[in-house]
């Protein structure tokens, strides 16, 4: 009797355990879920993205940097390598430079809810904000001293993007790959490090150009997105084509 008492005693014992360990699983998996909730459903649309995160104030967006689309600037043997000549970005004729896409770790934290700056800051060189598939955006210059980039678009390749020295791709214009297949012209293509929405080159059926928009080549009003008013960049086919006078808003970090 006793030795069926301590049998049934450790049977109840394993059940006890089990039931609690389930439901820890349950309340875990049930309180990541409620994190996930609250990072804003726009975000989503960052299908480039490893993770998002809400990280206090501020979203986290990591990526590896890597375009989806064909370039000439992957390795031959690679699945996305695509031969390209002829003309790229404002009909200039492309000239490869000698760079080769290499995968990168890109941590970019921009704030939750974005506010106009008292005093803006400057974009720098390298990333200044993210694109849907993860693509770093750069600004105007070319590197290393702020030079225009006049020469550097030549090197843009099918879809307008080319790799810098450590092999990090990037635009500096107008993604076509976004604008024309993932998104449109005037749909949403990605965010600065003020953690303001980039959108395409259109709006409303124009095409909008630089004179359209102000110093820091954008505007305030609703989009599809954000439907009570936003300020939000533009890409133009003109100068500064994405980032005029600086950011906007207060920007986060990138670490890569």
């Amino acid at each position: 009797m006793m030795a069926k008492t301590i049998l049934l005693s450790k049977s109840f014992l394993a059940i006890l355990f089990f039931a609690l360990i389930s439901s820890y699983c349950e309340k875990d998996s049930s309180e990541l879920s409620s994190n996930n909730q609250d990072i804003p459903s726009v975000y989503s649309k960052i299908y480039g993205a490893k993770s998002i995160s809400i990280d206090g104030d501020y979203v986290t967006i990591k990526t590896e940097g890597m375009p989806d689309h064909k370039s000439v600037y992957y390795e031959t043997n690679h699945e996305l390598y695509e031969s390209f000549s002829g003309n790229t970005f404002e009909g200039n004729p492309f000239r490869k430079n000698p760079n080769t896409i290499v995968t990168q770790n890109l941590t970019f934290k921009i704030p939750l809810n974005p506010e106009k700056a008292a005093n803006n800051r400057a974009t720098s060189l390298g990333p200044i904000g993210v694109a849907l598939n993860g693509v770093a955006l750069y600004n105007q210059y070319a590197g290393p001293n702020n030079l225009e980039l006049t020469h550097e678009i030549n090197s843009f390749d099918q879809y307008y993007g080319h790799p810098q020295g450590v092999g990090q791709y990037h635009y500096h214009v107008e993604p076509l790959y976004l604008t024309t297949v993932k998104s449109t012209r005037a749909g949403l293509i990605g965010f600065l490090l003020d953690g303001f929405p980039v959108y395409g080159p259109e709006e409303d059926g124009k095409t909008l150009t630089s004179d359209d928009l102000d110093s820091f080549h954008g505007h305030s009003h609703p989009t599809d997105d954000f439907p009570n008013g936003i300020y939000h960049y533009h890409f133009t086919a003109d100068p500064p084509y994405l980032n005029g006078s600086g950011y906007y808003g207060n920007p986060g970090t990138i670490s890569q």
